[in-house]
């Protein structure tokens, strides 16, 4: 007799002809079994690590960088094999490849420090041993898990009682609240290597900014768990676009002007002021769909300046497009700001449908197409801007033109921190570090044409102006010198004469050439490099044409020379036996690019292009109005906004006086005006580039780097063709430095230098020039 093996029985489950207890909650019938628990609730298996022999001599050189370079702590034999014991046993071979060695042997001289060892770390030692033990019980993976005693605010806490609840699942990384990646903890102050303000900046890249998508229905932000691609899905075109009047169309409802009427006295007053509650009810915006049947009424649109296949202009929302008539139409303010397609705006008129639409149709489409009949536009207008305080919050004056708190306080944009998580602490910090009788400067420089030999002369000005007084008690160097191109006067790789890559490559060995000759600057200071449209990689193809945002940095095969110069003023400076202090460094980052500093306390947008020249060939030209037309219009956000003393735009131009009141716009020179309406627009649209594909390409991925929201604390518009300007307008300050050779390689003023300086401490920038 054969016996034959048979699968398990399946568990036996009753039958229940009962429906559930609670079908709209989704309870089930029957209770799950343990066996047959779905994947979200069985326990997650844990990382493995497969223990290796690490020598200790191959552990030397990254323990002696930790320990003794920036602790100042000397490891002896027996401690250097204990390390490499437990590195070996913990991290496995990942050690170095992914930095796990690092992050344990920095929390090991940390807790040394922490309890008061002495400077020779001894392996005998009971304090070391006691400090592997207890980070023994922490590490998974070969990292120090989260919520353990040696971690750095790793948990969100709100009580005393946090720690000890469990961790709710699906939140088991607190990036979500904006937690930092500077690992802040409350006597980080204290440590040695953390003393120099130059410790807290950080280049941020535009292909290392996190994508933040705004979520409509749950009306905030969420990180796109999405790797992006320079060969996206044709659908991502698109949602580039809805992120942007996303952005806008939530920013505009919360802002006072656009908010429900309400009994509170500060409504009020602002229904007093506005003369009556129809000019409240006339803010209300409109979608384009739900102007069918409604014609001869007025109502508020926002939308995107479009044009047509048939070359006519129309305005585009959400639900559909509309052809646009601003004959009679008035911009708002009429000589301060930019109007052109590609840029969401705010109309205000009476929509005229034809006889295509008297059925509901739409004439030519319905809902999502062409609307039929035409939006007569009365006045148009730039969305209101949102200060940062309003956006974020923090310690500086609350905006007073709303009623509400700070609308992303949580929110990590750019990968640094929150706000609400770690703004106070920052600014403890930055109290602490950054001394109000010290300027602490960072330097823009644009137009740097190393294929100019004025240039040359011009930043050999530059730098010898930033070179302190070497017999100085305590000399200051700058935080940051920010270089923009073009490196190069005409499109390099382009198969133009004397611009190959050998020619390209001996520009930047000129450069390195000038930067030997200032040791001293450059191993106090951070160098930061950004390129233009004439820089390889993309000039080989478009030969100086709009290249697509953003754009990588200079290869590194063209800018080695560079680096080894720098690296060889710091041996020079800061050799054995001198004193300790912060290296210098140099960054080649991409077009455009932010630099933070204290993690979210400061930020700034930088970015090299050519704006006020693409503004100046793409804007609407409108018709001048009549002498007899009354100024007062029943939608003016924007004109409403100017008028307010918050927003009065601080300026310095060269040309121009300091400080120019809002009386005088017709006084001032054409730089002021340009500078003016540059600055409001750029701000008002929160994009870096409010052009369409056609003007200015995009990659789809990416777009979100070229945001301005929430508004940064500066911004540079480095823009040879514009002037010179500093403007501050909502409390960003906007900074053009314009070419740094401002003779421009001929005439009597060759080698003289102009940059713009601005103060992280004060947020004051200043246009220099020197010669």
């Amino acid at each position: 007799m054969t016996t034959s093996t048979r699968p398990a029985k399946p568990l036996a489950v009753a039958a229940n002809p009962m429906p559930s207890s609670s079908p709209a909650f989704g309870t089930p019938v029957h209770p799950i079994h343990p066996r047959r628990a779905p994947p979200a609730l069985q326990p997650a298996s844990k990382p493995t690590v497969l223990p290796i022999l690490l020598p200790p001599a191959t552990l030397r050189p990254l323990a002696f960088r930790t320990f003794t370079k920036k602790h100042n702590l000397t490891l002896t034999s027996s401690a250097l094999q204990a390390l490499a014991t437990f590195v070996g046993k913990h991290c496995g071979a990942a050690w170095r490849e992914e930095g796990l060695a690092e992050k344990v042997l920095e929390e090991v001289a940390k807790s040394w420090k922490k309890c008061r060892g002495q400077v020779i770390v001894d392996g005998e030692n009971e304090t070391l041993r006691g400090i592997l033990k207890t980070l023994d019980g922490s590490m998974l993976g070969g990292r120090i898990v989260q919520g353990s005693s040696l971690s750095r605010h790793s948990s969100f806490t709100f009580g005393s009682e946090a720690h000890a609840m469990p961790s709710r699942p699906g939140l088991e990384s607190t990036t979500s609240f904006g937690m930092s990646r500077l690992e802040v903890r409350d006597d980080e102050e204290e440590d040695e290597h953390l003393r120099d303000p130059r410790d807290w900046l950080q280049v941020v890249g535009a292909f290392e900014q996190p994508r933040m998508v705004y979520n409509v229905i749950q009306k905030h932000f969420d990180k796109s768990a999405a790797k992006p691609s320079l060969f996206p899905d044709p659908s991502h075109k698109t949602e580039l676009f809805r992120q942007r009047y996303h952005l806008v169309h939530q920013r505009i409802l919360r802002n006072e002007t656009f908010q429900a009427p309400t009994f509170s006295t500060t409504r009020s007053a602002t229904l007093l002021r506005a003369g009556s509650i129809a000019a409240a009810q006339a803010n209300t915006i409109t979608p384009v769909a739900n102007l069918l049947g409604r014609s001869g009424s007025t109502h508020l649109l926002l939308g995107m300046l479009t044009v047509s296949p048939i070359g006519t202009l129309s305005l585009s929302d959400l639900t559909g497009t509309i052809a646009l008539d601003i004959q009679h139409a008035r911009p708002i303010p009429e000589t301060g700001a930019h109007f052109a397609p590609g840029m969401i705006v705010l109309v205000e008129g009476s929509y005229e449908e034809d006889s295509g639409a008297s059925s509901g149709l739409g004439g030519t489409g319905g809902i999502g197409g062409t609307i039929g009949g035409k939006f007569i536009g009365f006045s148009v207008g730039h969305p209101p801007c949102e200060r940062r305080t309003a956006t974020l919050g923090g310690t500086e004056e609350a905006d007073k033109s709303t009623l509400q708190g700070p609308a992303f306080g949580w929110t990590d944009f750019l990968g640094v921190g929150s706000q609400r998580a770690t703004g106070s602490r920052m600014n403890k910090i930055a109290s602490k570090l950054l001394d109000p009788e010290t300027a602490h400067t960072v330097v823009i420089a644009s137009d740097l044409h190393l294929d100019v030999p004025s240039t040359l002369t011009a930043l050999r000005t530059l730098l010898r102006t930033q070179t302190p007084d070497p017999t100085a008690t305590h000399p200051v160097y700058p935080l940051a010198m920010v270089f923009m191109g073009n490196f190069t006067s005409k499109a390099s790789l382009a198969g133009v004469p004397g611009a190959g890559s050998i020619e390209y490559k001996e520009h930047f060995d000129a450069l390195a050439s000038v930067l030997a000759d200032f040791q001293q600057l450059i191993a106090h200071t951070t160098l930061v490099f950004i390129p233009g449209d004439n820089d390889a990689w993309p000039s080989a193809f478009l030969s100086g044409a709009a290249t697509p945002l953003p754009r990588k940095a200079v290869p590194p095969l063209f800018t080695n020379r560079v680096r080894r110069v720098v690296a060889e003023a710091n041996r020079e400076v800061w050799g054995a036996g001198k004193a300790k202090g912060k290296e210098g460094e140099v960054i080649w980052t991409s077009n455009p690019s932010r630099l933070t500093w204290f993690g979210v306390k400061g930020e700034m947008a930088i970015i090299r292009d050519g704006l006020a020249g693409r503004l100046q060939r793409t804007s609407i030209r409108f018709s001048k109005p009549e002498p007899d037309v009354d100024d007062d219009m029943p939608f003016a956000p924007s004109a409403q906004q100017n008028e307010d003393s918050h927003d009065v735009m601080d300026l310095d131009v060269p040309s121009a006086p300091a400080h120019a009141s809002h009386n005088q716009q017709d006084e001032l020179d054409l730089d002021t005006k340009t500078a003016r309406a540059l600055t409001r627009t750029i701000l008002s649209q929160s994009h870096l580039s409010p052009f369409p594909l056609s003007a200015r390409p995009l990659h789809w991925d990416f777009a979100h780097t070229l945001n301005l929201y929430p508004l940064p604390t500066s911004l540079v518009l480095a823009d040879s063709e514009a002037p010179p300007f500093v403007v501050k307008y909502c409390g960003c300050t906007v900074m053009n430095p314009a070419s740094l050779d401002e003779s421009g390689g001929r005439g009597r003023r060759v080698g003289k230098a102009r940059w713009v300086e601005y103060d992280i401490r004060t947020g004051v920038g200043v246009v220099r020039s020197e010669g």
